[in-house]
């Protein structure tokens, strides 16, 4: 996104000397998007970026899919994929677990208890959102301390590590979203220069940028310490994805200065502003993100339609073009009351099936005036298939719940309440 920031110590002229104190050179970067056509920064640092000591590969957890065949909508319980054994061994980048795949996006999930190593995805960007907990994400750019209900945005090859903060109420739940492309403000809400338009849900003012720049000494380590960065890359291993280690021979906090408009950035969901109707309004009204061949939207507390006939629940819809994920944080569910869904839950809708309400929610919605609702959706133009997290969190009887009615599929996660708005 065009939003241009400066931090730390930086030249006054771009690719002129800029020298330390003792005369030594610092050493320039440019890391920038589609070659030198798109967005970029400067990054200056005490040590040659490319300098790299030894390598070795990198087993990335289990990337591999299998299709959603035959084709069904699913309920995945992604609160079922950690108990707390495996939570203390379990960091945000070595343990993610994949859930939903294709060429385009990866959605995983993981609950950390610890410090994850350095790390870079040099595939695409990446949208993490943080579900419960605290932590630190250091950077490259500088730190954030984010918490619940962050999108933590990551651009492609940042080098940066995540902090759980340890004496946090809940435990650092993260879900993962990674692009094979870079992830943006939705075009409609930008101006041909890249500032957030008057009909945004969200501005400028709303996003918060690291602070930094962040040195090795900042954070008690020695500059001089050889560092493990995990990197995350394209080649033949399962859905595209293998991943190699580089040892540096100095600590990866060494950036004086940057300055540019491509850098990490932090927004809170709570910050949306609904978009709302006399009717009911479709899901791109909820988008906050987009990326090549995806979105992401979310639903956050909100009045809903005000027409006096209005029905605040969905019609049922055919996602033709589209599987449509809906991961549900927190609020009440009226629409998928009796299917077992809740907080922690995903729903999967896939394109070719058409879907909405359960039984008895469009009825049970009329006359409700406010959604107390939080969720995030991912809407694909090209069909998910099942990591081994999807596999393992289906429910297997969530494609039957419209058949059976209301209140016949088990009690997993009941959440009565106000009705809910998407699905």
């Amino acid at each position: 996104m065009a939003y241009y920031r400066a931090a730390g110590n930086i030249p006054p002229k771009r690719h002129t000397q800029h020298r330390r104190d003792d005369g030594e050179l610092y050493f320039e970067e440019l890391m920038g998007e589609e070659g030198f056509s798109s967005d970029s920064s400067l990054l200056y640092h005490r040590n040659i970026p490319s300098t790299v000591s030894a390598s070795r590969v990198w087993d990335v957890p289990d990337q591999s899919t299998a299709p959603n065949h035959p084709l069904t909508p699913r309920h995945l319980r992604l609160h079922d994929l950690f108990d707390d054994a495996t939570v203390a061994a379990t960091d945000v980048v070595t343990g993610r677990r994949l859930v939903l795949g294709n060429g385009d996006v990866r959605i995983s999930y993981a609950v950390a208890g610890r410090p994850s190593p350095w790390y870079r995805n040099g595939i695409g960007d990446e949208c993490v959102y943080v579900e419960r907990g605290a932590a630190r994400v250091e950077t490259v750019f500088g730190a954030f301390e984010v918490t619940e209900g962050d999108y933590v945005i990551l651009p492609r090859a940042t080098t940066h590590r995540w902090l759980p903060v340890e004496d946090a109420a809940d435990p650092l739940r993260a879900y993962c979203i990674e692009a094979n492309s870079h992830i943006t403000p939705p075009r409609r809400y930008l101006s041909r220069y890249g500032q957030l338009l008057e009909h945004a849900p969200y501005c400028e003012r709303d996003l918060r940028g690291p602070a930094g720049p962040l040195l090795a000494e900042d954070v008690g380590a020695d500059a001089a310490a050889e560092t493990d960065v995990y990197i995350k890359h394209r080649g033949n291993g399962p859905g595209g994805v293998v991943g190699t280690v580089h040892t540096l021979p100095f600590h990866p906090l060494d950036v004086v200065g940057w300055d540019g408009c491509l850098y990490p950035y932090v927004f809170n969901i709570r910050d949306f502003e609904p978009i709302t109707g006399r009717v009911h309004q479709p899901p791109p009204v909820h988008q906050v993100f987009e990326a090549t061949n995806f979105v992401v939207c979310n639903f956050v507390p909100r009045k809903v339609d005000y027409h006096p006939l209005a029905i605040p629940v969905p019609y049922y819809h055919s996602n033709v073009d589209s599987d449509e994920i809906m991961f549900y944080v927190d609020g009440d569910y009226e629409a998928r009351k009796g299917s077992g869904i809740g907080r922690g839950s995903i729903s999967v809708h896939p394109g070719g099936h058409a879907h909405g309400p359960q039984p008895g929610a469009t009825e049970g919605s009329i006359g409700v005036e406010y959604f107390d609702e939080l969720a995030v959706m991912v809407d694909t133009f090209r069909p998910l298939e099942l990591g081994e997290a999807g596999l393992a969190a289906d429910d297997g009887i969530y494609a039957l719940s419209w058949s059976r009615g209301a209140g016949q599929l088990g009690s997993g996660n009941p959440s009565p309440g106000p009705a809910r708005s998407e699905g």
